[in-house]
């Protein structure tokens, strides 16, 4: 399937300044500020660009680290990795494979069953909550 691509004004009218900033300009949310870090309940957790489905709420836990955390995409397709070196580090760099957004990082020190920490900023995700 192709990829969904928009021009940067097109982005900056879909989206908001700090959603522009983090999905489209890799940039991060400052720890333990965003809207769903402390969510508990159930629900999908969309991409906020292009609206597909990321992460079950069921794959949430809480990390410590102070942005949303999940121990697996909702579909292994869903999300794409890609060595991220910047800033002085080696880290692995998360982003929507539909419209290539970046959601955040993912890192090896997760819960089982996959041992990973997919640690993702609250304002690249639209929560599609369960009733």
């Amino acid at each position: 399937m192709p990829k969904l691509t928009k021009t940067d004004d097109q982005w900056r009218q879909d989206l908001s300044p700090e959603q522009f900033q983090i999905l489209r300009q890799k940039g991060t949310e400052r720890a333990f500020t965003g809207k769903y870090e402390g969510y508990k309940g159930p629900g999908t957790f969309l991409c906020a660009g292009c609206g597909q489905a990321l992460f079950d709420a069921a794959t949430k836990y809480n990390s410590g680290s102070g942005w949303p955390s999940f121990f697996q995409p909702i579909q292994d397709s869903a999300v794409e990795e890609h060595a991220d070196t910047s800033h002085g580090m080696r880290r692995v760099e998360v982003t929507c494979s539909n419209c290539g957004g970046h959601l955040g990082h993912v890192f090896p020190d997760g819960p089982r069953p996959t041992g990973l920490r997919y640690c993702i900023n609250s304002a690249s995700l639209n929560l599609a909550e369960k009733k």
